[in-house]
């Protein structure tokens, strides 16, 4: 889900679903793992930047998986991991209508490369 509705959280959760919610602020945040959330997803991430998520890391619980999505890039992926993003959620700079299957699938590889460079710096 895009935002955090802990009724939407904990009904998903009883449904034995994977709930990762999108959160901005520690409040948000807070109340998605309270409701039972399994990740959390910064959205947006441009706004909340890797300054945002280094700050929400501080008050999280440890290992608390947090996911940027909105913006993200190859080439930002990088500063992101460095601040402490454990995962992302990639959309329009993955597809948009009108792109073909050939350019999906070279930006996919472009993701997958950065992904891997993150996992081995």
């Amino acid at each position: 889900s895009p935002n955090c509705s802990p009724e939407v959280i904990r009904h998903s959760v009883a449904q034995g679903l994977f709930s990762a919610p999108g959160i901005a602020t520690p409040s948000e945040a807070f109340s998605a793992l309270d409701a039972g959330a399994h990740a959390l997803k910064i959205f947006p991430a441009e706004q909340v930047g890797t300054a945002g998520l280094k700050a929400l890391l501080s008050v999280l619980p440890n290992g608390t998986p947090i996911w940027p999505v909105g913006g993200i890039t190859p080439e930002s992926m990088a500063g992101w991991v460095k601040a402490g993003a454990t995962g992302f959620g990639i959309g329009g700079q993955l597809y948009a209508p009108g792109t073909s299957a050939d350019q999906v699938k070279t930006r996919a590889a472009g993701f997958v490369a950065a992904w891997q460079a993150c996992q081995t710096d």
